[in-house]
């Protein structure tokens, strides 16, 4: 039985190259198409969020001499090629899903607009939300929390390649321990870096529980649909 109704997952851009040093794996992108229709057909409504690390980010281009908004610009673009990806992905097993873009971009996906997304999840369509917020100097990390308060949604899932929040980064230290349970204010205190401070007071804010989770391992995704103690829960 599922825990609950309505998700927002936020996807890393950077997770979608697998093994590969740059663009889509597509193995990894049909291991998590695989995830998603698994608990869709538990009669979990889903948002997705994609970040396009794994193509372009605008902040590292602004550190190479882009202009920062064109940078981000292009940062945008990139998680709509993601989203058209996973699209394909999904729509090839059977799995309705639909895009929605931040800025008119039709006939790519439709004009986001909450009530859209709500009415697509609500006909079992997996609602793709690309182009972050639409604007320069937002962090897909905040388009998934927004997103998630827009929709409704009961929970921000974050899917990354580590199994939870640290006290460091596991992958520098490795006397790093997991936090099963972690407040916002306490993700404020240690400075750690789960998500853009923006990002963490939007869901703050609207009281919007996080998870962050290992999303590579295939079967985390359902585990933490029933209930299961996989990650770390952020609430207060």
């Amino acid at each position: 039985m599922a825990k609950y109704n309505r998700i927002l997952l936020k996807l890393s851009g950077e997770s979608l190259m697998g093994e590969k040093q740059y663009g889509i794996d597509e193995v990894r992108l049909n291991e998590y198409a695989e995830q998603i229709k698994e608990i869709s057909a538990m009669g979990i409504q889903i948002g997705i969020v994609i970040g396009g690390g794994n193509i372009f980010r605008g902040l590292s281009g602004a550190a190479k001499g882009f202009d920062r908004v064109k940078g981000d610009q292009m940062g945008m673009l990139a998680t709509v090629i993601n989203s058209l990806a996973l699209s394909s992905a999904l729509t090839a097993i059977g799995q309705p899903a639909r895009i929605f873009t931040a800025t008119p971009m039709y006939p790519i996906g439709e004009h986001y607009s909450n009530l859209k997304a709500i009415e697509a999840m609500n006909h079992g369509e997996i609602a793709i939300l690309s182009g972050g917020t639409g604007n320069p100097f937002f962090t897909t990390d905040t388009a998934s929390a927004l997103r998630g308060v827009e929709i409704g949604a009961d929970v921000m899932l974050k899917g990354t390649r580590v199994d939870g929040i640290y006290t460091a980064d596991p992958e520098k230290d490795p006397s790093a321990t997991k936090f099963d349970f972690i407040t916002y204010d306490e993700i404020y205190a240690r400075g750690l870096k789960v998500m853009d401070l923006t990002a963490t007071t939007l869901c703050k804010e609207n009281k919007l529980p996080i998870i962050v989770f290992d999303m590579d391992t295939v079967g985390n995704l359902k585990k933490v649909m029933s209930g299961e103690n996989i990650g770390t829960v952020v609430g207060f």
